[in-house]
């Protein structure tokens, strides 16, 4: 009976993207057992790259929508479908993420998550039963007011008219009137995130993320008193409040309007992508599972996927190795997690930019000599 092997890596980024590190690990593991039945399934943890992984990872379908950018302007954003049409996967990045801004355009006062919400009504307008919304990569500080337009709901202001886009206006919300579209009435949200902050506070979406999204300190000073104050709003609204509520601080807040008004499921990136792309079951009889990620140290131990995959092998008693672009502090526990054995593709004092230019390659080499290291303790268990 052939060896089974699955190779569940994420992307090296700037190198390869998760499906061709998943290509480039079987490519050097068949060269040591090229009988070996490999079961590819790339993975991700929420952030962009989500939708791509596991559209390939479960043999479902690419679709693109034109939706506005953070800054209104139109672009063609990537989703998928799997479970036979079952379920939408969209990712914020795609439509509302820093990687659709030059440096000097980000701007988290203006910034809208409105093309967001106009991918998760054509998802839901594909007759999905529910949609896993992936956060991470938003360029937004706008508690998912935008999203929320799109969807169907007017924030007003105390004259009745529309407040703009963005988080500096909500600040000026007086109601909220409309109803979310019917499309979405009897849809299931899964949000993938793994940021547990609230939306608003020392530790909120405003004071953690707003920065890396444009704002200066008096910016996230004033958004975070519009996202308070748009908090209350919203409290008034639906009779609740849930701007503490872990992860509603995510993507500049969109956990929370995902939460309030969708009843929205906040989990683990890397869980529910593993789920969704039914690992668990697809380890079943494996000898082996080799993961990898661009860098393994500490912060790994923190919803990276990698370790999420040692997590579940473990458990189902299947040794893990893992293929990684190098090694930083605190990467020894990983190897707690269930990593047995860890090859990066440094063999030599090698700069990044080489690293990257020869990424492919380098992980196929890296994966053959991992298989020769397990293959010779295969042999010394038959001793």
């Amino acid at each position: 009976m052939p060896l089974r092997i699955v190779v569940a890596p994420q992307a090296f980024k700037g190198s390869a993207n998760a499906h061709e590190v998943a290509t480039a690990i079987a490519e050097g593991l068949r060269a040591v057992w090229p009988e070996a039945d490999i079961d590819q399934i790339p993975i991700a943890d929420g952030g962009e790259g989500t939708v791509r992984a596991l559209v390939e990872a479960t043999a479902g379908e690419s679709r693109t929508s034109e939706v506005r950018d953070p800054l209104g302007r139109p672009v063609r954003a990537a989703w998928g479908l799997i479970d036979d049409g079952a379920t939408a996967v969209i990712e914020m990045a795609a439509a509302s993420g820093l990687p659709l801004l030059a440096d000097r355009e980000r701007d988290a006062l203006r910034a809208s998550s409105y093309g967001t919400g106009e991918l998760m009504l054509d998802a839901a307008r594909a007759g999905v039963r529910r949609i896993l919304v992936g956060l991470g990569g938003s360029a937004t500080n706008d508690a998912g007011a935008g999203a929320l337009r799109a969807l169907g709901l007017r924030l007003l202001d105390a004259a009745g008219k529309d407040v703009g886009e963005g988080g500096a206006a909500l600040d000026r919300v007086a109601r909220i009137e409309g109803e979310i579209a019917p499309a979405l009435k009897q849809v299931e949200i899964l949000v993938a995130s793994d940021v547990r902050n609230p939306l608003t506070g020392d530790s909120g979406a405003s004071a953690v993320f707003g920065p890396q999204k444009g704002a200066s300190a008096h910016d996230v000073r004033a958004l975070d008193r519009a996202l308070s104050h748009f908090a209350d709003v919203v409290a008034r609204r639906i009779g609740r409040d849930v701007r503490n509520e872990p992860g509603t601080g995510a993507a500049g807040g969109m956990g929370f309007a995902l939460r309030a008004f969708l009843a929205a499921e906040i989990r683990s990136g890397a869980e529910l992508v593993l789920e969704a792309a039914r690992f668990d079951e697809r380890l079943v009889g494996a000898a082996l599972c080799l993961t990898g990620e661009g860098r393994l140290d500490e912060q790994s131990m923190f919803g990276k996927a990698s370790v999420t995959v040692a997590r579940h092998a473990r458990r189902a008693g299947v040794p893990v190795v893992a293929v990684v672009g190098s090694l930083g502090p605190g990467y020894e526990r990983a190897l707690g997690e269930g990593i047995a054995a860890v090859e990066s593709l440094a063999t030599e004092a090698t700069d990044l930019e080489t690293l990257m230019r020869e990424g492919k390659t380098r992980i196929r080499a890296a994966a053959e000599r991992l298989a020769r290291a397990v293959q010779v303790g295969r042999q010394l268990g038959t001793v």
